[in-house]
Order: structure tokens, then sequence, then C-alpha cells
């Protein structure tokens, strides 16, 4: 292989343009794995035995895990773009990826999960001085050169041996810029723009607010798997490298050996397309299941630019389409599993569809006075044909009508008052209108059965959170009265300031309170905490976001996998005689800077929980077990290394629903 010269970048627009096309190499090489993964075969009916299927399942994980760390990717180098005051590249050339759009040693197709596809893989993710040969079928057949004009103002092409080359490049371009025009100046962007790991559940993301900031993202790129040193077991050439040599094995085994389904390479669901080295859709069913399916991926990939808006967006909104891209991606996987189950077409016998991963051209940032109502609107549109699909797609159609209505609802708590902000007309003040909507007249009725004040205080008791610590009916016994029938709060029979200190008590957070004397609201923890409760739940105290609901200070989350309300504990685990202990040996952790402020939980559906933000965990005795800022805890209760997720939950066919 021929070595190829450095890049050299001159100024922005340069750096611009080779960040652009680094997010399209990230983006289409994760379509390539994602395609080769939804492949893979399922289930012992399908042809394959127990020992071979539990290596294919072995590999979809392995799979999964590097198509997640492409996303990482993506997301780090669409920060860099927005740190340097660039709008975010989510878009890519279309399959199969013509000649020019990048170099000719780099070939993308869509192929299932086979031995030269495996092949080709481990070509893309080599380090920069290992010379291999790329896997069959998967070489230009013409080694055109780009052509680099560097007479031109306008950025031209670059050529590159591997994306170990072009980070490279671009990290010294971006030394280079901060040296001519300053870094205050380079990094001009602010990080609204930017994917946080509080909204994006993806370990190892973070912002870019500088030089040494930029080439740690770099850094984190190249080292997790384009041009990783050959001796990192972890990388994706490490990864992909052990998958090749086991499925070696096996086959010379059973040389009939077809761990995944023969779905098409390059399947095209068009009629146009720049090459004939394609297989066109025509099944009928196969035409629906691709279509919804790179629809569904559209309006992903349309949410996720609606995140990375240029214009700063409320927290709350950012997370809900967050949240709604996250989901979608979940969808793409149920649908793109069935596609490559139907065949594609009549003409070709023995070969089956696959979603082709189209991308419409209107597929950027939309007005955001309306974004999420367009969104919501797309998202009920797809759920008609999910519907009709339903045999094929169990639950997708409903899955989409909860993303359709989460849209809606972000619509109403934060556009309209996009729209209000330009409408409405400043107040009269010589009129004594202040402009502000009055509090309705329900507002101060606040007393029900589970909630009762004073002129003092409001107690409030929330029976879906409680975990029955008794710490209330014990400390307080003549306010909680425990097996009474009608009022059973009384918090006029004890001080304030000790039904402030009983509420704080409850670990699960059911029991809270208002002052309305004047005295100080339960403070935040100083320091976030994760307590594992022997053969029970985690018990959390923080600053706590839990997916999007309203913002508490305690919790107390299943890890038993039984709970009838996750991801909060309901005591399922007692029945279910649920073992796991309390004290888990330590690891080696460092002190954290921070170890207050916001700590968010998201439960992954079908999956851990995962948490982001500084936490210490810590055992039933107070040892601490970790201090990070980011971990996945185990909520299936499966896991061989409680408290956090080893993936067993896949193993299991755990549900989160």
């Amino acid at each position: 292989m021929q070595k190829t010269p450095d890049l050299v970048v001159n100024d922005r627009e340069e750096l611009i343009y080779l960040l652009t096309e680094a997010a399209e190499f990230e983006h289409t090489v994760m379509c390539s794995y994602l395609y080769a993964q939804w492949s893979l075969k399922r289930s012992m009916d399908e042809g394959v035995t127990e020992q071979e299927l539990e290596a294919i399942d072995h590999w979809r994980g392995l799979m999964l895990s590097v198509s997640m760390e492409e996303m990482l990717h993506l997301a780090l180098v669409n920060n860099l773009l927005a740190a340097i005051g660039a709008a975010p590249h989510l878009s890519r050339p279309d399959f199969p990826v013509g000649a020019g759009k990048f170099p000719a040693d780099v070939d993308f197709h869509l192929a299932p999960f086979s031995q030269t596809s495996v092949d080709h893989f481990v070509f893309l993710e080599r380090p920069e001085e290992i010379d291999i040969e790329d896997g069959r079928g998967f070489v230009h057949e013409s080694h055109y050169p780009r052509i680099t004009c560097t007479d031109l103002l306008t950025p031209t092409p670059r050529e590159y041996g591997s994306q170990g080359h072009l980070y490279h490049g671009i990290a010294q371009g971006i030394r280079r810029l901060a040296d001519k025009l300053g870094e205050h100046a380079l990094f001009s962007g602010h990080g609204e723009a930017q994917l946080s790991p509080d909204e994006v559940p993806l370990p190892g993301l973070f912002t870019v607010t500088n030089v040494d900031s930029a080439m740690q993202a770099i850094e984190e790129i190249v080292s997790q798997g384009e041009g990783a040193p050959a001796h990192r077991d972890d990388s994706h050439y490490a990864r992909f490298a052990a998958i090749r040599d086991e499925f070696a094995a096996l086959r010379a085994a059973r040389p009939d050996f077809e761990p995944a389904f023969p779905a098409a390479v390059n399947p095209v669901l068009t009629e146009f397309t720049e090459t004939d080295n394609v297989v066109r859709v025509n099944n009928p069913v196969a035409r629906i299941l691709v279509d919804l399916g790179n629809s569904v991926y559209g309006l992903m990939v349309h949410a996720l630019a609606q995140v990375c808006a240029p214009a700063p967006l409320p927290a709350g909104l950012r997370q809900g389409l967050s949240d709604a891209s996250s989901e979608l991606m979940r969808l793409m996987t149920v649908i793109g599993e069935a596609c490559v189950r139907v065949p594609i077409c009549d003409e070709k016998p023995g070969i089956n569809a696959g979603l082709t991963f189209a991308l419409p051209r209107s597929f950027g940032q939309l007005v955001q006075a309306n974004a999420a109502q367009i969104l919501a609107e797309r998202a009920e549109e797809l759920a008609a044909p999910a519907r009709e699909l339903e045999s094929r797609l169990p639950g997708v159609a409903d899955r989409l009508g909860v993303v359709a209505e989460n849209l809606r609802q972000l619509h109403r708590d934060f556009e309209q008052h996009f729209e209000l902000v330009v409408s409405t007309p400043v107040a009269d003040e010589s009129s004594g209108d202040s402009g502000e909507d009055e509090l309705p007249a329900s507002f101060c009725e606040l007393d029900s059965i589970n909630q009762a004040s004073t002129d003092e205080m409001v107690l409030d008791f929330n029976p879906k959170r409680c975990i029955h610590s008794r710490q209330c009916v014990l400390n307080a016994p003549q306010v909680f009265l425990a097996n009474v029938e009608g009022p059973w709060l009384h918090p006029e029979n004890d001080s304030v300031e000790h039904l402030v200190h009983v509420a704080m008590s409850c670990p699960s957070g059911a029991i809270t309170y208002q002052r309305k004397d004047g005295g100080d609201e339960e403070p935040a923890p100083q320091i976030n905490y994760i307590f594992i409760r022997e053969n029970g739940p985690y018990a959390v105290g923080a600053t706590l976001d839990i997916d999007g609901q309203p913002a508490m200070y305690r919790a107390t989350l299943c890890r038993c996998g039984q709970s009838k309300n996750k991801p909060f504990c309901d005591n399922s685990h007692i029945g279910a005689g649920f073992e796991a202990s309390g004290e888990p040996p330590s690891r080696e952790s460092e002190p954290l800077t921070e170890r207050g402020g916001a700590l968010h939980v998201k439960p992954l559906v079908d999956g851990p929980l995962w948490i982001s933000g500084p936490v210490e965990i810590c055992c039933g005795t107070g040892r601490t077990v970790d201090r990070t800022e980011s971990a996945a805890l185990c909520r299936c209760g499966a896991s061989q290394n409680k408290p956090f997720c080893d993936g067993s939950h896949r193993k299991i066919g755990f549900k989160s629903e």
C-alpha cells in the first residue's frame, strides 16, 4: 500500500470540509455494519446448531457495540463541527456509494454477514501501519485518484489511505489553525449545538471546547477503531478479526454453515440509480417493509438533526427529541431484521431484501416553532403501514404512536411558547396588565387522600414510589396513621422541622413537602450517590432526572427486573426471591472533580439503566464501589458483574415494558 501524503489544512473552510467527509464516513460505515448485523439469524429453526447460534449471538453483540461506537464517532465529529462554528452534518451518499465520494481504497457496500463482508470490515478498521487486502468484491474497479486543487480557495477532495490518516490530518489542521487564528477564535461555536451525554446515552461522549478536548475527541475515535494500534484487544479491528477467525473455525467444522439470511448486496427501492450493480426490491411486501424502514430511518435522522440545531434550544426539548431519535433507532432494528427475511423479487430466487438507508434530500433542520409537531405528524403517518404489517412487526405501530404523542407533547410544552414570544404584544404597564397568565384557581386546591396541608407546610405522599421502608410510620406515627380508612396524613400533629427530617429520610422519595412558612425547601444532595441494597434495589440520591420525569432528589430503582412499576422498585424482588450482593468488589477510581449536580437516569428499552453525571456508587455499608460520570447498571437481574451491565439482558430476553 503506497503511503499517501499528509493532509494540509490552510483555513477553516478546508477543516469543515474534512470534518464533513469524516462525518459521512462514520455514518456510512455504521449503516454497513447495521445491515450485516441485522442479517444474522436468531434461532436454531433457521438452520444453525446450538453452538453456532451461540457464536452468532456473540457476533451480534460485538457488531452492535461497534455500531454504537460508530454512532459515538459521528456524534464527536459533529461536536467538532459545532465547536468551530459549523452546522452539524448528518447527510451521507446513497448506497451503492459511487466512485469519487471517498478515496478509491474505501469502498462501501450494503452486504449481509459473510466471510467477504467481515474481511471488508477488518480492512476498513485496519491500523495505518497494517497492509492487508480488502474483502473480495469490495474493491473499486477503477483505482481513480482524487484530484486536489491546491490553487483554489474552494476546498477539494483529499486522498487518504485509512480513517486514521484522515483524522491525523484533521488533528494537524486544528493545531495549525489554533496557532494561526487563536484558539478562542477557532472554537467560536457554542455548546448548545453539541450532543452531550445528558441527552444521548453514548459512553465516551463529551462536548468540544478547545484544542485539548478536540484532540481528545480525535484520539477517542482513532484509538477505539480506525487506526487503532494492532495490539489493542478491544479495538474495532481486533473485534472484527476475532469474528473472522471464529467464523473460519466454524466453517471448517461445517462447510455449509450459513450464519445469515441471504440479504441482497446493494438493494435499491427506486427505479433509478447511478450503477447497475444493484438488485431492485420488487416483492410487494418487501417494498412496503423497506420503504417503512427507510422512512423511520429518515425520521430518526431528522429528529437528531433537530437536537443539533445551531440555535440554542431548551434542555427539555433537546432531551425529548433525542429520546424520540433513540426509539426510532430501536424500531429500525425490528424493521431491518424483518426485511432480510422476505424475498426481494421473483427474478432473483434465493435473495432476500434489506433496508437501503435511502435519505430524502429534505431531512435537515426544520423551523423550530413547529419542528416537533411536523415530526409527530410524520411518525403518525408511518404508524398506518406498520399496523398493516403487525404480524411481521409486532408492536411497531403502537410504539410509533407513542413517539408521535411524545413529539406532540414537546410541541405543546416548548414550541408553542416560541410562537408566543413572537406574537404576544408587550404589556401596557399603565393598564396594570403584566402580560403574564394568572394561575388557575385550582392551583391551590391541594388536599387529597395522599396530601395534607397546614398553614406551615404541604405534605405529599406518592404511593407509586413507596417501598414501605416504614421510616415515616416509625418516626412520626402520629402523622402517618397506618391501616386507617379515610384521611391518614396529619401534619398538624408534629413540628415542621421534624417532618422535614422524616421526609428526607424516605429512601424512595415517596414523601415530599413544600414549606409555606418561608422555611428552606429540601436542598439538593451535595454528593450524588447510589447505594446497592442487599438482595434489593438501588437507593439513589441526587438532583435526579429520570427519563424526563419531574425532578426529584431521592428514588429507589429496580435491579431485579421484576417490578411492575419500572424503573422504580415495587418490592417485587421479595416475592421473586431475588438474590444479589449489596457488597460487590470495589473498582479503582479517582475522586470526582464535581460530586454533585444533575444526575440523569435513562432506562434503555429492554436494557440497563444508563447513568450520566457524577455519582459515587456505594455498597450497603457505605464502601465506595466506583466513582464515575457514566455507567450502565444492570436492571434485568442477570448480570454476572452486578451492579454493572454485562449484556445479559439480551441473552435472557429481558423486557422493560
